[in-house]
């Protein structure tokens, strides 16, 4: 006969503990572990974003540039068009329109890039589905 006292597995510690009681602190658990990864999410993505926005002001100014850019080589364009010989309103037509759908290309390109993957806390999302894992384990 086994020495343990009477209802004691050695497999499991608690054993005066009631399935309430069991469950309860499971759901406990996984409440806490849950509010832990959400702050886990909220710092990796504060983390990104001062990571950007030390990019912001260099991009600005940068796209600044290129703006102004572009406008001085559409008029130019236009110039040229008219020394072939197609009158100033017609240039500036083709150019304005050649410059749409340039533009209209480029922002479709960027959207089709730009999804909710790519902005995703990979880490923690990773982390809550082991979370989640092991919350099922637990109350099996």
């Amino acid at each position: 006969m086994s020495s343990e006292p009477y209802g004691v597995d050695p497999r499991h510690p608690e054993p005066s503990r009631s399935v309430p009681e069991l469950f309860s602190s499971v759901i406990g658990q996984i409440s806490t572990l849950f509010r832990q990864e959400v702050r886990l999410a909220r710092a990796e993505v504060g983390e990104k974003i001062s990571h950007a926005s030390g990019a912001i002001t260099p991009l600005g100014a940068g796209a600044g540039m290129l703006l102004g850019t572009l406008i001085l080589l559409l008029f130019a364009l236009v110039s040229l068009l008219v020394e072939f010989g197609i009158p100033v309103g017609w240039s500036q037509l083709i150019v304005a329109l050649l410059a749409a759908v340039i533009g209209y290309a480029l922002i479709r390109s960027g959207i089709s890039r730009l999804n909710a993957t790519t902005l995703m806390p990979e880490r923690t999302a990773e982390q809550l589905s082991r979370d989640a894992q092991v919350a099922k384990e637990q109350v099996r």
